[in-house]
């Protein structure tokens, strides 16, 4: 069977036996904070096996596409090398929320396996928590599974969402490959080997632990399963490495093609291979090349992937290539890829490129460190430094050193990166409480759509994050009402404000917040005693809704805008609207143009004026994605959706924010700003409405006030600054080249200020009224005077020292120019350095200055 195949199958067999196929989730959770990505297929069912989250269906399978690269979850080192790694997986799953438990769970996972796949039932090897009787006996009396093929283990067979929260014991099933494969059973001690693999893994949710260690019954036992389709498919196309299927093999050829390989059996190939599947994977899902988070871990796969082609002989970008290939492979089970190809070759190209330029820079830090050693070993420290900072290639070190007879301390190497992966490990380490939430029950009914007042009930106060029966004036706290007008901040969009009123009291409402479906009303209240049970009137504030809707609105058109302008693969990354302003955050590889920005606005602004009607649907989601709305970035959805439409179909999206009536009611849209927040995230703010009409009466007038300052029109007010900054520039140049004059002159005149020491003249002094940018030119014009020799030149403005040192080519081997630096530097506060030929640096001690350039001649005479 192919892997398609038994994907198809294995989500056939499930759905026959009334589990609802869901798709599989993108790779950054959007509900798991502890989580740097989708590991598995149960995470996007967390919330429902948490409780937080109701689905129309308790059963249900997936084919989860999953990434460990970071984290906790860190495979990255090991892939290529071993027969079963990868930085992507996918994980085929059947799940249930307080339905079937531990028969049905134990059965489905059997029947498939041993029925629908056919394996063999003597070459299976099933294991169970040793505390778990229940499943040894469901196993042996009633699978009739072999006793001499069956093991009970410790903690590999508990699993746990975290420290605290469910958790449980799980029974895993093995692939015997045969006697010809070393390796023992589980629990042995040789299972180190790869005879017996693991290929599907049952985990019994029947525990919640809490904070001290103590572990009680769940009300509702859930089932969490995993079988790796790689591992599957290995099995079933009777190989023992996962590079060996269908799958894989294809890419192997595509690879070997683009670096030029004829080696199919090269390790470098499989490397390459698996991380054009998880880079692919991670741009589709948003995910851009940067120095931090999930964009960092992206940019490390890329970087080790070109490393690899590197090493094989590839001549200029090759991983790019290599899209088409895996769309061809994978893109009909996952749309969502091969519609993204063009922006993930993009990407790719655009990071290749950059990583050449990087290779160059790190060359030059190379032959800087080689030039200043002592000895024959590069230090472990340098050479982390050029892997971890520059991104330089060890082995590409260790080449460049054997070319000029050096080694590389690789120990000391090890050690450097050892504790940066501690570090990674600690920052990786993401923790939650599962138990530490407000003790709710029931659901909010919010009204907040048809009006802006409501009568209702108190069912809940809150006050420091404890239950209480009651609070007095002048107490702050959270009210839980039965029903409410008050929108709760979600989706981007802040909480309303407003009022709680009753006949003696008010409740002064400054946010409203959701948890557990229930609306938190956060406040102060003003006057009486507010009680649960008692009645209340909610009143939301008008205002501040009207002009949060204006922009809520805006920021659908402008999302659309902006697809339609920079292209497709834009995806909204985060947003906030409130009364004064919208916010928005959206993927894109670089800045955003003027002109750019302009038509995007234009655009949106044309919308407004079209006053289309802004019409909300309620549907099941599946119908809501057959309509094309699009689904908002983080947010999770219920089965049953709001579906907002602005001009016609011209936006179409998943929002259950509040809204206009039409788009003629936001007025006008203004951008503000745009700019970056983050390698490959863009941000624009802007203003709507009033707003939007006062940012451009305020622009107007200073607008005049420019043009009264320059004595011209509003229509000549471009022209005149331009000839302005023109005549500015001039100004400029002329007086740095004047300085740079008065500079060389003051130099010139201490040549005569030169001493001798060893043959080797050497010029230390201070130049008075110098900017130090001229330090370095007139450095240059005295070294050729002087033929040969040392110069050190320093000025002082405002407390701040400048300092350069100069040492002639001949000279430069044996009197560095970056240890004089380095020694004067220390001794005025601060500190400097450079090449052996030109060094620069600075400090704060100017009492200090004197005889640190009285010092010069003897640091020269030592090094010499």
């Amino acid at each position: 069977m192919t892997s398609a195949e038994i994907r198809q199958a294995f989500l056939d067999y499930f759905a026959q036996n009334g589990h609802q196929v869901v798709a599989s989730s993108p790779l950054i959770p959007g509900n798991d904070p502890t989580l740097m990505f989708t590991n598995a297929g149960m995470v996007q069912f967390k919330d429902v096996f948490l409780g937080d989250d109701k689905r129309s269906y308790t059963r249900a399978t997936s084919s989860q596409r999953c990434v460990r690269a970071g984290g906790k979850h860190n495979d990255l080192e090991n892939v290529g090398y071993t027969a079963r790694h990868h930085t992507f997986f996918e994980m085929l799953g059947n799940f249930s929320f307080g339905d079937y438990f531990k028969r049905e769970a134990i059965g489905f996972a059997w029947s498939f396996l041993t029925e629908v796949m056919g394996l063999p039932k003597e070459r299976l090897w099933v294991t169970v928590h040793h505390s778990d009787g229940e499943a040894e006996k469901i196993w042996k009396e009633e699978m009739g599974i072999d006793p001499d093929r069956f093991s009970k283990l410790d903690e590999d067979n508990f699993w746990s969402m975290g420290d605290t929260g469910p958790c449980g014991p799980c029974t895993e099933i093995f692939f015997d490959h045969g006697e010809e494969v070393a390796g023992g059973p589980p629990g042995s001690p040789d299972e180190d080997g790869d005879r017996y693999i693991e290929i599907w893994n049952v985990v019994f949710m029947q525990y919640n632990r809490s904070a001290d260690g103590e572990m009680t019954p769940l009300p509702k036992p859930s089932v969490d399963t995993g079988m790796g389709l790689e591992r599957i498919a290995a099995v079933m196309q009777n190989v023992h490495s996962n590079y060996e299927i269908d799958l894989f093999q294809s890419l192997l050829k595509a690879t070997a093609a683009a670096v030029g390989s004829s080696d199919m059996d090269n390790k470098s190939l499989r490397v390459i291979a698996d991380h054009i599947r998880s880079c692919s994977f991670l741009i589709t899902d948003g995910v851009l090349p940067s120095n931090e988070g999930s964009g960092y871990v992206l940019r490390r796969i890329i970087r080790r992937a070109i490393r690899h082609g590197n090493k094989l002989g590839a001549k200029g970008p090759f991983f790019n290539q290599l899209v088409a290939a895996l769309v061809k492979e994978m893109g009909e089970a996952y749309p969502e890829l091969a519609k993204a190809q063009d922006q993930i070759e993009r990407v790719l190209l655009k990071e290749e490129q950059q990583f050449a330029k990087t290779l160059d820079n790190g060359m030059g830090l190379l032959q800087n460190a080689m030039d200043e050693l002592e000895g024959k070993v590069i230090s472990g420290e340098t050479v982390f430094k050029l892997y971890d900072t520059y991104g330089f290639p060890v082995d590409l070190t260790a080449d460049v050193a054997r070319e000029n007879e050096l080694t590389i301390d690789m120990e000391g190497f090890e050690t450097a990166m050892e504790a940066q992966r501690e570090r990674a490990r600690a920052s990786g380490s993401f923790s939650v409480d599962y138990n530490d939430k407000l003790d709710l029950d029931g659901e909010t009914q919010f009204n907040g759509y048809e009006a802006l007042e409501d009568t209702s009930k108190v069912v809940a106060l809150f006050k420091d994050g404890e239950s209480v029966n009651q609070l007095s004036a002048g107490e702050k706290g959270m009210v839980v009402l039965e029903n409410t007008a008050f929108y709760g901040e979600s989706g981007g969009q802040v909480g309303d404000t407003g009022f709680l009123r009753w006949d003696r009291g008010q409740f002064n409402v400054t946010n409203c917040t959701k948890e557990s479906k229930n609306h938190l009303h956060h406040g102060e209240l003003a006057e009486g005693v507010l009680k649960v049970g008692d009645a209340v009137v909610t009143e939301v504030s008008h205002e501040a809704r009207q002009a949060t809707a204006l922009n809520h609105s805006a920021t659908h058109l402008l999302h659309e805008a902006l697809r339609m302008v920079l292209g497709e693969h834009v995806q909204q990354k985060g947003s906030l609207v409130d009364p004064e302003r919208l916010r928005f955050d959206f993927s894109h590889f670089e800045a955003v143009t003027a002109e750019e920005l302009q038509q995007v606005e234009a655009i949106v602004n044309e919308q407004i004026r079209l006053n289309t009607e802004a019409v909300t649907e309620v549907m099941p989601i599946d119908e809501a994605k057959a309509k094309g709305a699009a689904a908002l970035f983080g947010e999770k959805y219920d089965d049953v959706v709001r579906v907002l439409s602005m001009g016609g179909e011209f936006s179409i999206e998943l929002c259950g924010g509040t809204h206009v009536k039409r788009t003629g009611d936001i007025g006008l849209m203004k951008v503000t700003s745009e700019g970056g927040i983050s390698a490959g995230v863009r941000r624009i703010e802007a203003v709507t409405g009033k707003a939007a009409a006062d940012w451009a009466e305020e622009a107007d007038r200073k607008l005049g006030q420019i043009s009264a300052l320059l004595k011209g029109s509003r229509d000549s007010v471009v022209s005149k600054v331009e000839d302005l900054a023109e005549r500015n520039r001039q100004l400029e140049k002329e007086l740095d080249q004047l300085k740079s004059k008065l500079a060389a002159a003051k130099g010139s005149d201490l040549l005569s200020a030169a001493v001798e020491v060893k043959g080797v003249k050497v010029l230390a002094a201070k130049l008075d009224g110098v900017e130090p940018k001229a330090l370095r030119d007139t450095i240059d014009q005295l070294k050729n005077k002087l033929g040969s020799g040392v110069v050190v030149l320093a000025t002082e403005a405002d407390g701040k020292i400048s300092l350069a040192a100069g040492v002639t080519k001949e000279l430069s081997k044996q009197v560095k120019a970056g240890d004089l630096v380095r020694e004067l530097t220390a001794a005025l506060g601060g500190k400097g350095g450079g090449r052996p030929d030109f060094a620069q640096g600075g400090g704060t001690d100017a009492a200090a200055l004197p005889a640190a350039l009285e010092s010069v001649a003897k640091l020269v005479e030592a090094a010499l």
